[in-house]
């Protein structure tokens, strides 16, 4: 969604972060590019004049930290004012009312209401164990009704039988009545849109209103609407009073404007953002996470909690298990192949990741996308079971049957074999099996604890530290000969070359399946910089 305003910002910011001290014409040539960006990125005008003075107010003069660059703080301010614009804290759905809570959809035609309806209930049947029933107000659509109740099916979800012949506040009044009489906590009112805003809808949705009192009314507005999408909400701010936005299509590759506009514009919170078709593709809107994924900081909080929901602990302690012993056969591949495709696939998780939202491009150029996950997931599961747990079978006779049977060619299965190799043999590391099994447990140990998951896996790989033991080695304070034995231990577990650590991780075949030429963001040649390995890094010595 951010994508072209990710690539404007970062380029104007990072112009700034490498000087060392910053005049007020510095600041203003910066803020030109930033109103421009956000200009061309569809945000309101009146939002980004606002925005800009903030950001030059608080810039200019602005008190800098000894240890962080003039740079660094206006990248700073810049998000500190563009969570402010999007609204400090996220705010969730508000249920904290009598029973049954009405929540009321509004919007126009085609943004999704519907779907969005019963994404919500799906929502609050599943996380906040609500009985919710609902239904469909639109009487002007055909099959706008059918739809609903195909789509409560599918959610298993009640909705309100249908009445031929109704008007939409009938069936209001009936919904809230069948509710009590049914013990539901929420009743979801999706109402009928108009192709623009016109009087005979605006008076349809008081009437509705005044019928059925609703706790909490909802605007679902298309992200990718730009501009128009800010009028939208004023006019139904002002005619019906909205309590909340839920923006659709925020997967899209719009230039995110509305919900940039949206919130300032209205006061309104963002309570919502939708990101796909499926039913489960409804995310809490946070500012701050949102703020970062703009910056290309990324969103690693988001990331984990999508973790979280789909990854199986059983699977993934006895997948823990395997990896102890250095086991790993093209059954746990396949296993990691399709949780990566739970998690939103490869650009859904590298949009979240700090520094990857501009390699996703070069990744799609060089054929890596969910696409070739697919085939490779089809190659996995034409092999017998033999041949899963043991690729050393993998004959040509038995790689013509396999590619015969997955729709792909010989080339394509020994791609794969050659990525399932490199991964096996970084697990034996991890294990303990290889000589680089202690750089592997310590740098891994270090960083789960970083990320907050000590003791994530069971029996602690390699000591009493829990996951994995050990400290991810600060490499910017390490001297010379310590980082010459660490570079030689890592090539002697099969890591790569990798020369001149201080300077950014360069060379060794990067991530296993990834083409010789790709390197991570951070590494020479892709920009950015792995924490505590720059030439910058704090408390090196010069």
């Amino acid at each position: 969604m951010f994508e072209s305003l990710q690539e404007r910002l970062g380029s104007i910011l990072n112009g700034l972060t490498g000087r060392g001290a910053l005049s007020e014409a510095d600041v203003s040539a910066a803020l030109r590019e930033v109103r421009r960006a956000l200009l061309e990125a569809d945000v309101a005008l009146e939002v980004v004049r606002s925005f800009t003075d903030k950001v030059r107010e608080k810039a200019v003069g602005a008190a800098v930290l000894k240890s962080i660059k003039p740079g660094q703080m206006v990248v700073k301010i810049v998000h500190d004012e563009l969570v402010g614009m999007l609204g400090a804290e996220g705010v969730a759905i508000d249920l904290n009312a009598p029973a049954p809570v009405v929540i009321m959809m509004v919007g126009l035609q085609g943004s999704g209401k519907t779907t969005t309806s019963a994404k919500i209930a799906k929502r609050l049947t599943e996380r906040q164990n609500k009985k919710v029933l609902m239904a469909s107000l639109d009487t002007r659509r055909p099959a706008a009704q059918e739809q609903l109740r195909q789509l409560g099916e599918q959610v298993k979800v009640t909705t309100l039988p249908i009445v031929e012949g109704q008007t939409p506040v009938d069936i209001a009044r009936r919904a809230v009545q069948a509710a009590k009489l049914g013990g539901h906590d929420v009743v979801i009112l999706d109402t009928a849109g108009r192709t623009h805003i016109d009087e005979p809808l605006m008076v349809e949705m008081a009437d509705i209103k005044k019928v059925s009192s609703p706790h909490e009314i909802l605007l679902v507005a298309d992200s990718l609407t730009g501009q128009d999408a800010v009028n939208l909400a004023k006019s139904f701010d002002e005619r019906v009073g909205i309590t909340g936005l839920v923006l659709t299509r925020m997967d899209g590759d719009g230039r995110g404007g509305a919900s940039l506009s949206m919130r300032a514009v209205t006061g309104k919170p963002i309570k919502l953002i939708g990101t796909g078709e499926k039913m489960d593709g409804l995310e809490e809107f946070h500012p701050k996470r949102i703020a970062d994924r703009i910056l290309g900081m990324g969103d690693i909080i988001s990331l984990v909690e999508k973790a979280a929901e789909n990854i199986d602990a059983e699977q993934a302690a006895a997948m823990a298990k395997k990896m102890q012993s250095g086991k790993f056969d093209l059954n746990d591949l396949a296993g990691q192949l399709q949780q990566m495709s739970k998690m939103g696939g490869m650009g859904g998780i590298m949009g979240m990741m700090p520094g990857m939202g501009k390699m996703k491009d070069q990744m799609a150029a060089a054929g890596l996308d969910d696409k070739m996950f697919g085939r490779q997931l089809a190659i996995i599961s034409s092999m017998t079971k033999a041949e899963r747990a043991n690729p050393d079978i993998l004959k040509h006779s038995r790689k013509k049957r396999i590619a015969a049977g997955s729709g792909t060619d010989a080339a394509e299965i020994n791609k794969l074999l050659k990525m399932h190799r490199g991964m096996a043999d970084m697990m034996k590391a991890m294990g303990g099996k290889g000589k680089g099994g202690g750089l592997m447990r310590g740098m891994m140990g270090g960083l789960a604890q970083k990320m907050g998951l000590g003791g994530m896996m069971p029996g602690g790989m390699g000591g009493p530290g829990g996951m994995m033991g050990g400290g991810m080695p600060d490499l910017s304070r390490m001297d010379p000969k310590q980082l010459e034995a660490l570079q030689k231990q890592a090539q002697a577990a099969g890591l790569g070359g990798m020369k001149g650590l201080p300077g950014g991780l360069p060379g060794g075949g990067g991530l296993p399946g990834l083409p010789g030429g790709m390197k991570l963001p951070g590494l020479p040649g892709s920009g950015g910089g792995l924490p505590m390995l720059g030439k910058n890094a704090p408390g090196k010595k010069k």
